[in-house]
């Protein structure tokens, strides 16, 4: 089973930018959907960005929606997140995922139930 190694976390002040990373340990062309979610102390787990390998299409759940980029290489099996204009309530614990797809589409594409692998987890800490 695919593995994934997220990188890229850290802390900065609202307005700031990060970069997020997830590596896969192995090319698994069958894994269309990548995408990133989130989870804050006592809150549930969010979609945040679904990318397709394959047909490039992408995903955003609204209140990333021009702040966030994700986007992926696939010669080096990595998948990144571009985080601008971050803002406190962006603090969590950020997880990359992979998930089948179809051809073209990421079917399901906000529900946790249709990822299939989980990297663990990078800390992102915005302050105001």
């Amino acid at each position: 089973q695919v593995q994934l190694v997220e990188s890229g976390g850290g802390s900065v002040q609202a307005g700031g930018s990060l970069r997020l990373s997830c590596a896969a340990s192995i090319y698994t062309p069958s894994w269309r959907c990548m995408g990133w979610f989130r989870q804050a102390p006592g809150k549930e787990r969010e979609w945040v960005a679904t990318i397709h390998t394959i047909a490039g299409s992408t995903y955003y759940t609204d209140s990333v929606k021009g702040r966030f980029t994700i986007s992926r290489d696939n010669p080096k099996n990595t998948l990144s997140l571009q985080m601008n204009s971050l803002r406190p309530e962006d603090t969590a614990m950020y997880f990359c995922a992979a998930a089948l797809g179809g051809a073209s589409t990421c079917p399901s594409v906000s529900s946790r139930g249709a990822y299939k692998s989980w990297g663990q987890g990078t800390q992102v800490t915005v302050s105001s």
